[in-house]
């Protein structure tokens, strides 16, 4: 049997294989407002047999949209539009996740085909920016951030509750808090972007700080039985990889104190001058390593959308879960693909009778 497609369970959710989908920011809502476009994308993604759905970076607030097009979940108008999306998911067999995030100082951007930059100060679309210091990422991203104050840390804190909560109160089983590609929660971390002098900069424990309070607080709403989830950006590829990871595992440890369930290990994106090793399944050593040391269940999304990389990678135990992003645009149904490239027995396949009968049909 494929390890690809053998079941997962975490916490009190079961996923029928081990492929989920990755947030994927669609930039396609209306002041937060989801529509038409993000249900028939997130049933298709559903029907295609997938064990698990996690809806795109969702703001916790206005300000923390990465774009005027980006999802939010900042009240209950917005929450209740995704009950449709969570019934759609569900029915199709899969199980429904969101990842709730604030992009801090990379907010108030263009969508990325209108430039993919930040938006000029004097157009009304645009809003103030903040961080945890007024360090502005640069490259395309040149727009300073306001510094935030202790009153503000605080109130972003109680954003992420709140959004928890929503996301919890209309269905979604798997929440996914998103620390990682150098939004707000990352650059609290990254020394890059942290320059504070007060407890929430300098040390690693003062670094850590608003993430593992934050995980706190969402923690005590989120219910027990369900995973709490947390993507982490734990390598910059900036020469100075070892101190990062090591870091990065050290918080893994303590976010599994916390209450968090399984890790998603990504790539921090704090700084623009990197040096990436794009190639297929190259974080699966980075996770494997994050996994045998913090001693914590792992997803990775880079690379791994060829169903061989993505088989190996759990069999392997890089892995616990294949995250299957750009390969799932090309072809929703990439499952029901990677079942036939591994050869899958049919019995396992999670294919819709009306697709699967006339792709089996006329194979």
């Amino acid at each position: 049997m494929s390890a690809l497609f053998q079941p997962f369970t975490l916490k009190g959710v079961t996923l029928r294989n081990r492929i989920a989908v990755p947030p994927m920011c669609q930039y396609s809502a209306n002041d937060g407002l989801i529509n038409d476009w993000h249900s028939v994308h997130l049933a298709s993604l559903a029907r295609g047999g997938a064990g698990l759905i996690i809806v795109e970076a969702t703001a916790v607030a206005p300000e923390g949209r990465i774009t005027p097009g980006c999802a939010g979940i900042w009240n209950d108008e917005l929450a209740q539009a995704f009950v449709p999306e969570v019934q759609a998911i569900k029915a199709a067999g899969a199980v429904p996740g969101i990842q709730i995030a604030h992009a801090g100082r990379k907010a108030s951007a263009n969508r990325p085909w209108e430039g993919d930059d930040h938006i000029g100060e004097d157009d009304p679309r645009g809003w103030q920016t903040i961080a945890p210091s007024a360090i502005a990422f640069g490259a395309h991203l040149p727009r300073q951030p306001k510094a935030m104050s202790l009153e503000d840390i605080a109130r972003v804190r109680e954003d992420f509750v709140g959004a928890a909560r929503r996301a919890r109160d209309v269905g979604f089983e798997w929440l996914e808090l998103h620390f990682a590609h150098g939004y707000l929660a990352q650059s609290f971390l990254s020394a890059h972007s942290n320059q504070r002098d007060d407890a929430y900069g300098g040390s690693f424990d003062n670094r850590s700080r608003f993430l593992l309070e934050t995980l706190a607080a969402v923690r005590e709403v989120w219910p027990e039985h369900l995973p709490l989830t947390v993507r982490l950006g734990v390598i910059e590829y900036d020469g100075r990889d070892e101190q990062t990871l090591s870091e990065a595992i050290e918080l893994t440890r303590r976010f599994k104190e916390g209450g968090l369930d399984l890790l998603s290990v990504s790539i921090g994106f704090s700084v623009p001058e990197t040096n990436i090793p794009w190639a297929p399944g190259f974080m699966g050593e980075v996770a494997q390593r994050v996994r045998r040391e913090a001693e914590i269940p792992v997803a990775s999304a880079w690379g791994f959308g060829t169903p061989g990389v993505a088989e190996e990678a759990v069999k392997s135990g890089q892995l616990d879960l294949a995250m299957i992003g750009r390969a799932h645009l090309g072809n929703p149904n990439w499952s029901y693909f990677a079942a036939r490239e591994l050869g899958v027995d049919r019995a396992a396949w999670t294919l819709p009778a009306p697709y699967a009968h006339w792709l089996e049909r006329y194979k």
